[in-house]
């Protein structure tokens, strides 16, 4: 217990493991409020469940705080390795829920590698980065990088798991950026999926065209080469759009389908959303009080203690719950940007950035969601939905923003 207490209160972390765990604590407190009247008695102990999970993501988190980071240095590329492995051994070995095949069934335990592939590819990045001595803007250095992206993310994508392949995506432009690439690459990789988005409208396509050539200007500047190149580029996906609309499952077109307008289907693919709008909504200031939301007690929200748990916060607690959970989070990011910021060794920064944007990005995602500001891409919210796998590589992530904060003198 001393080497617990030691390392947690000597090391400079202890803001950050202290709102890291009242986000835990209250996600205890509303998994117990959203399931203990659930019909499925199975669901009753989750509370429980949650505890014991809380306990082991303490343990998880002083492990790789006290992990030599030289340590995962030599290993990252071992890391990374594994963890496709992990990934491919699905197609053979996954099991299959709600129509995707992600976890292993351990027993008691079900186990998702793309949560574990998420840390092993922050490390692998910035152990490329931070070792290649090619300039970040050199083509052979971008291509490497992105092939690295590439791979991962067509394995997790093909579970089907858009949500977490979409988590890669942006913890490869956030690492990616923070060594130096120029924005305008940036402009290079996001802005065809806006396009492609944005052409089921003619006038929304043409907007989008009017505000990237703004942007283009803004940033590229002295490179019209570049600029035509962008614009070119956007024009191609756009137009073959609807060709990536037909790869699409169905239930991933469904719910784009749902998120412009989930009144096309109140009672089947739109209920989830309209329920979690109405459940914040009807929280107002100060909500209804705990175990008092309608929505919750009278099971009108489904997947309340996972993915939308958020939505029983606010219903309970009001807007002033929220802003407690928002708060807390925005301390842990602004804390993990700022230890990112004077770490010494680029290989600890670029790790500590990866680690800060897989959290804040799961996290913008899940309220986006349950807010209906963004499609439901089946995302957990960081520290607060229940789920082992999420919780524990949340607190993992957390380890490894401590681990930097304590060694960020090293070299």
């Amino acid at each position: 217990m001393k080497i617990f207490t030691r390392d947690i209160f000597n090391s400079g972390n202890l803001p950050l493991f202290v709102a890291a765990c009242l986000l835990t604590i209250i996600s205890i407190v509303l998994v117990y409020s959203a399931n203990h009247v659930a019909t499925d008695p199975r669901l009753q102990d989750d509370w429980v469940k949650q505890i014991v999970w809380f306990l082991l993501g303490i343990v998880v988190f002083v492990a790789t705080l006290k992990a030599p980071m030289r340590f995962h240095e030599a290993f990252a590329y071992v890391y990374y390795t594994v963890a496709c492995v992990l990934l491919l051994g699905l197609i053979l070995f996954g099991a299959s829920k709600f129509g995707a095949q992600r976890w292993y069934h351990l027993g008691f335990f079900s186990f998702q590698p793309s949560e574990v592939a998420k840390v092993a590819f922050i490390f692998a990045l910035a152990r490329y980065l931070s070792y290649s001595r090619r300039p970040i803007s050199h083509l052979r250095k971008i291509i490497t990088a992105c092939a690295m992206c590439g791979f991962i993310t067509f394995l997790v994508l093909r579970q089907p798991d858009l949500g977490s392949a979409v988590i890669f995506t942006v913890v490869f432009s956030a690492m990616m950026f923070w060594a130096g690439l120029p924005a305008r690459y940036l402009l290079l990789f996001y802005t065809p999926v806006i396009s492609m988005i944005a052409s089921s409208s003619m006038w929304a396509w043409i907007i989008f065209f009017a505000l990237l050539i703004v942007a283009a200007t803004l940033i590229v500047r002295r490179s019209p080469t570049f600029t035509i190149l962008l614009v070119t580029l956007n024009l191609l996906v756009g137009a073959l759009s609807s060709i990536a609309w037909n790869h699409l499952h169905d239930y991933q077109q469904m719910r784009i389908k749902i998120f412009l307008d989930p009144g096309q289907d109140p009672l089947g693919a739109g209920y989830q959303i309209i329920q979690s709008k109405v459940a914040i909504g009807s929280g107002g200031l100060l909500g209804k009080g705990y175990m008092a939301g309608s929505q919750n007690k009278l099971d009108y929200l489904p997947l309340r203690h996972t993915d939308f748990i958020f939505s029983v916060g606010a219903e309970e607690f009001g807007m002033l719950g929220a802003v407690v959970i928002l708060g807390l989070f925005a301390f842990l990011f602004l804390r993990g940007i700022r230890t990112a910021m004077k770490a010494r060794s680029e290989f600890m920064g670029l790790v500590a950035i990866g680690a800060v944007a897989a959290l804040a990005f799961q996290m913008f995602v899940n309220i986006g969601m349950v807010v209906g500001l963004l499609p439901v891409a089946g995302v957990p919210l960081p520290f607060v939905s229940y789920g082992g796998s999420s919780l524990l590589v949340s607190w993992m992530l957390l380890g490894i923003i401590a681990n930097v904060e304590r060694n960020w003198m090293e070299y």
